[in-house]
């Protein structure tokens, strides 16, 4: 099985230093392509606004694509082999938070003892990627499909309890999307909404059983070696 390329130095302290601002950005992002498709009949200032900041984000993403790409040493093809996460995002920068991927690696890769604040971090992560990705799939549904002939996702409200219902991989049925774009992102929710409950439920189990056998390990109190 072939292993990752170890990261570089350099490339770390850029992604430590990158890590709060691409989160900002990722939200303005979100938060830019909600007003546009909230207010259907949007123009003037604040749909330039909009636009110039959804452009602004953009970029930033494929600024630090390309430094990081440069950092790691590894050539772009490469990079993209091994990062294929980080080469999604740049296309579509709200999806910054399934980040929780490369969190979840840092925590198997510690196995030698139970780290409560990384498998802490993961279910953070995993909680808000679907808070976030539940709302981006409402949008992007209710985009495409409130004036779709036979929809049934007429209201963003409509959008939101489907997105809710994807997500916990429920499917009640009683609201589903009828165009090729809201299906297709219906597929893609239903498929994180399955990675991220294995993360959650995954992360937690393998710490819990690191913390048990320690305490195996160790033995019950007053029967350490040596011990009389």
């Amino acid at each position: 099985m072939r292993e990752r390329p170890l990261i570089p130095p350099a490339q770390e302290r850029w992604d430590d230093w990158m890590e709060t601002p691409l989160t900002v950005m990722a939200l303005v992002y979100l938060a830019a392509y909600a007003v546009r498709v909230l207010g259907h009949d949007l123009a003037g200032p604040l749909r330039d606004l909009c636009l110039a900041l959804t452009y602004a984000a953009w970029t930033l993403f494929i600024v630090d694509y390309v430094v990081r790409v440069r950092l790691s040493g590894l050539g772009l093809f490469r990079f993209m082999r091994h990062h294929f996460l980080d080469t999604v995002v740049v296309v579509l920068p709200l999806l910054r938070p399934l980040r929780v991927v490369s969190v979840y690696d840092r925590v198997q890769r510690r196995r030698d003892k139970p780290r409560l604040t990384l498998y802490a971090r993961v279910m953070a992560y995993a909680g808000m990627t679907a808070g976030l990705l539940g709302f981006a799939g409402a949008l992007t549904v209710y985009h495409f499909e409130y004036d779709a002939p036979g929809a049934t996702i007429l209201t963003f409200g409509d959008s939101v309890w489907w997105a809710c219902a994807t997500l916990a991989t429920v499917g009640y049925g009683d609201v589903t999307p009828v165009t090729p774009m809201g299906r297709l992102t219906a597929v893609g929710m239903m498929g994180v909404g399955l990675a991220l409950l294995g993360a959650v439920t995954g992360s937690f189990s393998s710490w819990l059983i690191q913390a048990f056998t320690r305490e195996d390990e160790q033995g019950p109190p007053g029967n350490t070696p040596g011990a009389t």
